[in-house]
């Protein structure tokens, strides 16, 4: 197993990254203010994991209750968050009470949300089981819910007691999102870690195989680049907006198609090709370059085609993107691979010319 931490002062918290780690109840047990449980999870994560984790805590000592929500970016919304808080007014739940999200990026938000507000605040803990959220989502203390006019539109920054990355669950994951999950690994890499970048050309095929070794070290990499992000702006009013390349772009294909339609990382991933597009028409990235990230993309199995919604529909629909200030769009852009900008600073006709060609 290996730990990193987040640096957050008193909030700071540890993630575990290793096989085997939900039989390890001496992993959580510190971590909890008294021995209860409410375990949020979803249907398809349950019948695979559940069990397993609840198990492992009841043989502990601790009383366990169970939640299971419908499972999909569409059911991310107020209806299914209100299941939560049902349930936990139902079993009288406590402030001492700890949530525990067993699932990937939209278990973790609502649980988180759920936490941040039941009672005005109770611990909670992260179990990923996706690699994008073991990858990002898991990782900062960003948690919400969608609304119909805008992704991730509603929410709070709370941070998680402790973030535990079991790599077995990834064994049990689709295809698709394994590649979904490898588009947030390669961000980091574009953003601000060109070394890893490079890594992620050679070692691609070894991820896309769930080789050990190589699954491990890249969700350390990427928690390692997060950690550091986070730690520094907590709160994302500087540089934690770098983590959003191509989300700008990717929350608009998401709102366009229907939440779920496409996977989140799928339009972080298209969203990353429109972002290098309009950089390369900005003479802020070269050509090679550009090829590169188009490559690594494919070897990831990811589109490299956004939908063609127009430039009116998407020009509308990023406006409601939570980075824009002053009523423009603020985007992050490349400088060339391992640096990135968030800028306003950017030629509008520019930017019409990479979304016209949608």
């Amino acid at each position: 197993m290996q730990t990193l931490h987040v640096a957050l002062d008193n909030r700071s918290y540890p993630i575990h990254i290793g096989s085997n780690l939900l039989n390890q109840a001496d992993l959580i047990l510190p971590y909890l203010k008294r021995k209860n449980v409410a375990i949020v999870t979803n249907t398809t994560v349950a019948p695979l994991y559940l069990e397993k984790l609840s198990s492992t805590l009841r043989n502990a000592g601790v009383t366990v209750i169970e939640i299971v929500l419908p499972d999909g970016e569409a059911y991310k919304n107020t209806e299914t968050l209100n299941l939560i808080y049902d349930t936990l007014l139902k079993n009288r739940c406590e402030r001492s009470t700890t949530l525990i999200a067993l699932g990937g990026g939209v278990i973790g938000d609502l649980t988180g949300y759920a936490a941040a507000t039941y009672l005005r605040g109770v611990p909670f803990i992260q179990i990923p089981t996706t690699l994008l959220s073991q990858v990002d989502s898991s990782v900062g203390g960003k948690t919400g819910i969608n609304h119909p006019l805008g992704k991730n539109m509603i929410g709070a920054f709370y941070q998680p007691k402790l973030v535990l990355a079991d790599i077995d669950t990834l064994q049990s994951l689709p295809p698709r999102e394994l590649s979904a999950g490898l588009a947030e690994v390669i961000k980091y890499g574009l953003i601000r870690d060109a070394d890893f970048f490079e890594w992620l050309e050679v070692n691609i095929g070894k991820l896309i195989a769930l080789d050990e070794a190589a699954i491990s070290y890249a969700i350390y990499r990427s928690c390692q680049n997060k950690a550091e992000v986070v730690a520094a702006d907590e709160h994302e009013t500087g540089e934690r907006a770098l983590l959003n390349l191509g989300h700008t772009f990717g929350h608009a294909i998401e709102n366009a198609m229907g939440y779920g339609v496409w996977l989140h990382g799928e339009a972080v991933a298209a969203g990353t090709i429109m972002a290098a597009d309009l950089s390369v028409r900005m003479n802020w990235l070269n050509a090679d370059e550009f090829a590169r990230i188009l490559n690594l993309l494919n070897a990831s199995n990811l589109p490299l085609q956004a939908p063609k919604l127009g430039v009116t529909k998407y020009l509308d629909l990023m406006a409601s993107d939570k980075k824009v200030a002053d009523g423009k769009i603020r985007l992050v852009l490349q400088q060339g691979i391992g640096k990135a900008v968030i800028t306003s600073d950017y030629d509008v006709n520019k930017l019409n010319e990479t979304l016209s060609l949608l």
